[in-house]
């Protein structure tokens, strides 16, 4: 079993002289260190995975191994996968063909046979990372298309959904039919994987292309909207169905399973001049997103907006930006950064990304954040990888727990320590909760007066230590289960006998 990087914490001692002593310290364990740290993988046009359509399946398989495993040991703790990026599916589905991004075709399936969702969860969750699913809404196929659309395409079996923008095809949120759709293909893996999350990005209605915003020609739903009795104008009314949609299927997937988080990753500015100082493109004019209602509202558990600007940027400043995001969350719910470091090398270096990090950690009510994209990590460009290893992510961190996902806390293990005759060896061991309700467990333990955190996964039952190069033994342990929704239960606790 792989397991999560241990954690080291030592105790400050907070001793104080007392006469020709000094008072003991403090050795009641730490808190547990939380900090959201995850990366996008995008798989449309082979961004980031597979790296090349059609590829043997131990390759892909490799590749996503490799990603995965390169998370983990830079001390991330959740990956956001791309799984349906223009109305196809990156795992077998009856609601929608293969992805051509997978296979070199569209709607031929792998040979042989693997689903890479499932196997993306299984391997993430045995190191210690969240899995989240991610979906482009309301694309219907990417301009630079490997073949012909396959026969169960929504834009062959539903063309009347279908509309074209600019260079793309895209699914029409006016209609009501394609708000189902869209929900329907989400839901349908919330209820067969063990995901953790959902996630969006934010192409609900198209960016503009060449400098010019695209007209959308929805005129057919736009009419029936109006010969209905509709009173909103057709800004409003767009809005309005993106809004429907998110608010629909945030109660969807809470139905299905309460724990799943739900998360959208909007363009980084809701409306110029919010804050004063800010000026670009106004996501609520043109992508008719109204995020700023949404992360308010409560709708979603998370929202992670993308600011992809530097630092020291006046029209389009980070940390600007970020504080005014972490002011629209009366609900308060999760706020990530979402960052670019695709740009190290071109206009910035990995020093920017180590100090928007930084930023995100002083400003309150910012629970961490989420990077663009894994290619840079994979690649260690910049030496960014590096960096964060001996200075940002120098210690692992659990995600942010969301109490209000949570139903009802994890059991407390049944905890038993035994060893070896000398002294040499001690194994602790665990019952694991059978009904599912335990993600992760934190395991902590002291040696001397520093204390040693480490997370393991629900299907971990033990943990062997061993006296070597003079260490001692733990004289405490402490077992933390943790749901899934991040929430901490009861500890089981060992203390040495006196």
């Amino acid at each position: 079993m792989r397991r999560v990087v241990i954690l080291p914490i030592l105790l400050g001692l907070g001793c104080a002289l007392h006469g020709a002593g000094v008072v003991a310290p403090a050795l009641e364990p730490p808190p547990l260190n939380r900090e959201f740290r995850g990366v996008w993988v995008a798989s449309v046009v082979n961004v980031n995975w597979p790296s090349k359509a059609g590829l043997p399946i131990v390759q892909q398989q490799s590749e996503l191994r490799a990603i995965l495993q390169r998370a983990h040991d830079l001390h991330f703790n959740a990956v956001l996968l791309q799984v349906r990026p223009a109305c196809d599916a990156l795992y077998p589905s009856t609601l929608e063909p293969w992805s051509e991004y997978l296979t070199g075709r569209m709607g031929k399936a792998p040979e042989p046979f693997w689903d890479p969702l499932k196997m993306a969860v299984t391997e993430a969750h045995a190191l210690g990372l969240e899995l989240h699913a991610w979906f482009n809404p309301f694309r219907a196929r990417f301009k630079s298309g490997l073949g012909p659309a396959a026969s169960n395409h929504i834009s062959i079996k539903k063309p009347h959904l279908v509309r074209k923008a600019g260079l793309h095809l895209w699914l029409d949120p006016g209609e009501s039919d394609v708000r189902d759709h869209v929900s329907r293909v989400i839901l349908d893996v919330v209820r067969r994987y063990d995901i953790d999350g959902v996630h969006l990005d934010d192409y609900f209605y198209p960016y503009p292309e060449a400098g010019r915003e695209l007209p959308f020609p929805d005129e057919r739903s736009w009419n029936r909207y109006q010969r209905s009795g509709g009173r909103l104008d057709r800004d409003d009314w767009r809005r309005f169905s993106i809004d429907t949609f998110v608010q629909s299927l945030s109660r969807s997937i809470h139905n299905a399973k309460p724990w799943v988080r739900f998360g959208i990753s909007p363009f980084g500015i809701w409306r110029p001049g919010n804050p004063p100082s800010i000026k670009g493109m106004d996501a609520y004019q043109v992508l008719y997103a109204d995020a700023r209602k949404w992360i308010r509202e409560g709708w979603l558990d998370y929202i992670a907006p993308q600011l992809y600007w530097p630092i020291q940027s006046r029209e389009q400043s980070f940390p600007n930006l970020l504080r005014w995001w972490a002011d629209q969350n009366p609900a308060h719910h999760r706020i990530f950064a979402g960052m670019d470091a695709t740009r190290i090398g071109q206009d910035r270096n990995a020093a920017e990304i180590l100090a928007q990090i930084t930023l995100t950690r002083k400003l309150g009510g910012v629970d961490g954040l989420i990077l663009w994209n894994c290619r840079t990590l994979t690649e260690n460009r910049g030496g960014l990888g590096d960096l964060l290893t001996r200075t940002t992510f120098a210690a692992p961190a659990l995600p942010p727990s969301f109490p209000w996902l949570s139903t009802n806390l994890p059991p407390t293990p049944a905890l038993s320590v035994g060893g070896d005759a000398g002294g040499a060896r001690m194994q602790v061991n665990w019952k694991s909760a059978e009904n599912g309700a335990v993600r992760w467990y934190a395991l902590q333990r002291r040696v001397g007066v520093r204390w040693q955190t480490e997370y393991l996964p629900a299907t971990q039952n033990n943990r062997v230590f061993e006296r070597l190069s003079g260490q001692p033994l733990p004289v405490r342990i402490r077992l933390i289960p943790i749901d899934l929704a991040g929430v901490e239960g009861t500890a089981a606790e060992w203390n040495q006998s006196p």
